[in-house]
């Protein structure tokens, strides 16, 4: 039996994560290839990376989700981006956006408020994205929020209604919401924020999430939830953000194992 509400309440998604090894096609920021790569094999998926406007869109017709990070926004990722959404919609595949640090980018921020009109099944992002997604604000200090996820609940209900999907607000407390759910989620660790790229892998996360997932509310949750409990088990084991980061890999996949044995956690 699995001890922790709240991963019983997410325990299904993460086994079929598990089972059915999801091919994840990132478009992710230059700075974080690297954990958001090992974290989706950690946690029992499979990435793979291109952006150019070239190789992208044909290449993400063999994956079963995308993930679009705006992070390091490159010309040739800017490029690339909305032909391979395009790709991702005209095939019926799942698609998570992530809009990192826009707000006052002059390049990123258009181009965020653009891919709306595509319709992920999620948007993730921090408190100070998610309302300069919609206008509502200036943005965050870069990928750092100056807001707390409640602040963002009416601009998330925004663009659920824009996009028919769901909003992961990541913060203290995490928010998740659709149409007609929500949820809050108090768990996890500081030292989630002391690590480059976290949040980049839990948007990748959250795409393999929706590859297993018909429903994007039970992915949002799913990843976040799967992230959140691998951060405070590193965290327990981790002597500082260095260390903490080698041990949300292995975090990751234990959170998984548990899981998979229906014991634990």
């Amino acid at each position: 039996m699995i001890r922790d509400p709240d991963l019983a309440a997410v325990a299904p998604v993460i086994r079929a994560v598990r089972e059915r090894a999801p091919l994840v096609h990132c478009l992710t920021a230059t700075v974080s290839m690297g954990i958001v790569a090992d974290g989706l094999l950690a946690a029992g998926a499979r990435p793979m990376m291109t952006e150019t406007l070239a190789e992208a869109p044909v290449v993400t017709t063999v994956a079963d989700a995308l993930a679009v990070n705006l992070g390091t926004l490159s010309t040739d990722a800017m490029d690339g981006i909305p032909a391979t959404v395009a790709a991702a919609v005209r095939d019926g595949r799942p698609w998570v956006l992530d809009p990192t640090a826009i707000g006052l980018a002059p390049v990123r921020t258009p181009l965020a408020r653009r891919l709306l009109d595509s319709q992920p099944e999620v948007v993730r992002g921090n408190a100070s994205e998610v309302l300069a997604l919609v206008g509502a604000g200036a943005g965050g200090r870069g990928a750092d929020s100056v807001a707390a996820p409640e602040a963002a609940e009416d601009a998330a209900r925004e663009v659920v209604r824009r996009t028919g999907g769901a909003v992961a607000v990541s913060g203290a407390t995490d928010l998740v919401l659709d149409a007609g759910r929500q949820a809050l989620l108090t768990r996890g660790t500081s030292l989630l924020t002391r690590v480059t790229g976290t949040g980049c892998l839990l948007g990748a996360l959250t795409a393999a999430c929706c590859a297993v997932e018909v429903d994007p509310f039970r992915a949002a949750l799913a990843a976040t939830t799967w992230l959140d409990l691998a951060g405070e088990l590193a965290a327990e084991r981790a002597a500082g953000p260095g260390s903490f980061r080698v041990e949300l890999l292995d975090a990751l996949d234990a959170v998984g194992l548990v899981v998979e044995n229906g014991v634990g956690q």
